[in-house]
Parts: C-alpha cells; sequence; structure tokens
C-alpha cells in the first residue's frame, strides 16, 4: 500500500513553499493565479487530497453540519434531506448524518458523537425527539428541529406543519365525499401523532358524527397500517372511509384491503399524511396531505447558517401549511 502524498509532496512538487499550498487549498485571494494553477496540477498529479481534519484544527471550524434522521427506512426523512444538502453544499459545507433508527436512547448517542466531531450546527430530522436532549445539545451549537413544532427553547428553530389543521382537512376531505363511517388509524405516542388523531376527532365532531369515532393504534410503520385495517376490517366492517396518520401506514392499509378484496376507492376510501413522493407513484395513487418536505429541509438548512454565520441571530418557528393532493384512493360514498 502506497504512501498517501502529503502538503510537503505538493509543495515540492509545484516549488512553492507549504504555507501556500495551503493557503491554495483553503481558496484564499492571496494567491496568485499562476501559482494556484500550478498547486492544483501538483495535487492532481500526486492524487492529494486535503485533511480536512488538519484544516478543521487550523482554522477552528469543521465545516460541517449534523444531521440526524429518525429512520432510513420512511422516505419523507430522505425527502427533508435532499432539501438540506442542497443549501449545505451551497455553503461549502459537509454533512455528518446518523440515525437513531426510532430509539431515543441511540438518537441521544448518535447526537453526542455529531458534537465530538465538532460539528457548527445540528438539524433535528425527527419526531420522537426528547425536548429536554433537544435543549441541552442547543447550548453547545445551533439546532434546527424538522417536523417538530412544540419543541422551543433558547437556540432551536421550528421547522414544521401544522398537524391538527392538515388531519381536520383530510378527514374534512372524506366528510365532503359523502362518507360518514370514517375511521382513522393512529401513529405512536409521539406530539405528531396525536395531534393528527385530534384533528381528526375535531373533523367528525363539527360534522356531528362524533358517535361514529373510530381509532385503531398504529406507529407510523407500514405492518402497523396492515394490522389497524385487518382490525378495522374485523371490528368495522361497515368502515367505508379511512384517515391513516401517515403515507407509509396508508400503503400498509391498501395492502390489507386488497388481500381482503376490498376495492378501493369503490368500497374504501384511504387518504394518508406527509407527502411521500413513492405514494404518487404507479398503481399506489395515495390522496394525501402533502408537506413540502424538501422546502422544509431548505429552510431548516438556512436558518442553520443565518445563525452560523452571525451567533447573535435569534430562533425563529417556522409554520408551512400541508395540501390536500387528491388522487386515485378516495372517491365518493356509495
Amino acid at each position: 500500500m502506497t504512501r498517501r502524498p502529503t502538503i510537503n509532496d505538493v509543495a515540492a512538487r509545484a516549488g512553492v513553499s507549504k504555507s501556500l499550498v495551503s493557503l491554495a487549498i483553503r481558496g484564499s485571494d492571496r494567491v496568485s493565479d499562476e501559482s494556484r494553477a500550478l498547486i492544483m496540477q501538483a495535487a492532481e498529479e500526486l492524487g492529494y487530497r486535503p485533511n480536512a481534519a488538519a484544516r478543521s484544527l487550523a482554522d477552528r471550524r469543521s465545516h460541517s453540519v449534523g444531521v440526524l434522521l429518525h429512520d432510513l427506512h420512511n422516505p419523507i426523512f430522505a425527502q427533508v434531506l435532499d432539501g438540506v444538502q442542497e443549501v449545505v453544499r451551497g455553503h461549502g459545507y459537509r454533512t455528518m448524518l446518523v440515525t437513531g433508527h426510532g430509539d431515543p436512547d441511540r438518537e441521544a448517542a448518535e447526537i453526542s458523537s455529531l458534537l465530538e466531531f465538532q460539528v457548527e450546527g445540528l438539524i433535528l430530522i425527527s419526531h420522537r425527539l426528547d425536548p429536554r436532549l433537544a435543549r441541552r445539545v442547543a447550548r453547545e451549537c445551533p439546532v434546527v428541529i424538522v417536523m417538530r413544532g412544540d419543541i422551543t427553547g433558547t437556540g432551536i428553530t421550528s421547522v414544521s406543519t401544522d398537524d391538527r389543521a392538515g388531519a381536520v382537512a383530510a378527514t374534512q376531505h372524506l366528510i365532503d365525499l359523502g362518507h360518514s363511517r370514517i375511521a382513522h388509524i393512529s401513529g405512536s405516542e409521539s406530539a405528531i401523532a396525536r395531534d393528527r388523531e385530534d384533528g381528526y376527532r375535531e373533523a367528525m365532531t363539527r360534522a356531528g358524527l362524533a358517535d361514529s369515532i373510530v381509532v385503531v393504534p398504529g406507529d407510523f410503520t407500514e405492518i402497523s397500517g396492515r394490522d389497524g385495517a385487518r382490525t378495522l376490517l374485523e371490528e368495522h366492517p361497515d368502515i367505508t372511509a379511512v384517515f391513516v396518520a401517515n403515507d407509509l401506514s396508508a400503503l400498509g392499509a391498501l395492502s390489507a384491503l386488497q388481500e381482503a378484496g376490498r376495492r378501493v376507492p369503490d368500497d374504501v376510501s384511504v387518504i394518508g399524511f406527509d407527502g411521500m413522493s413513492l405514494a404518487a407513484l404507479g398503481t399506489l395513487n395515495l390522496t394525501t396531505m402533502a408537506q413540502p418536505l424538501e422546502e422544509m429541509g431548505r429552510e431548516a438548512a438556512d436558518d442553520l447558517f443565518r445563525r452560523i454565520t452571525d451567533p447573535s441571530s435569534r430562533a425563529s418557528r417556522v409554520r408551512r401549511i400541508s395540501d390536500l393532493h387528491p388522487r386515485g384512493t378516495t372517491a365518493k360514498a356509495r
């Protein structure tokens, strides 16, 4: 295995000093175009890669942002990440990505690891985040929380949607189609899931359908959506519409309905929540309350860099609106 070329090797090949190579690699305007061209040519010929750790030690900046994803199995988190990385790359920074796999203890450990690498800010994309953990890490660096609007504190910006209002709109869509026997497959014990269930209950009560409220538990996973739909078919076979707490669970519900021979939307209408891009494709064609996921990611990163650049600037609270995307899984009640 050959030795990796160093900054000294580049300097020797280009016939310049080590300090001039360092300035050129950092993009300093103190290096002439001629010298920069020589240095870059030497670096390319040698296959030299700058030492990011050494650079961080030299200027006491990591030029990196830490991102925690709640779960890699739900595509909506990747959509938010796309927006984040677009902004991060535009600032010439790196993204350090970790996931807690939905485990609060693991999330805390992964965030601690990011802080050990001296990230200059944190973007936490998680709906089960411990508020105490968020407030604690916000004392060390700027923090932006995506999807949780209820966590506040010094140094914490939140970017979220109004989950309760979105759930009211989703349920109202079914009511407007003439459905009265509408069930809800809920999410986890998180604040987001509670808001979405509360929105369902509010819309049903407003429409005079409080006696028809049916809620079965779920946990935002495809399996829980499937199991929830099976429970509904066994215990409430007269249900004609289902509002599912998120799109991933809605896909599971669609699978269970298909297995049972129930036609969607002819026999049962189904609506999800989130705006997962996969749900719009092919035979899925899922009606959903869509969050502006990539836009939320960009807003989160924009706010983070605003506070990295100006540490005296204040954190903020951004609340977006979810839009109804009616597709092929909802129709008028028969």
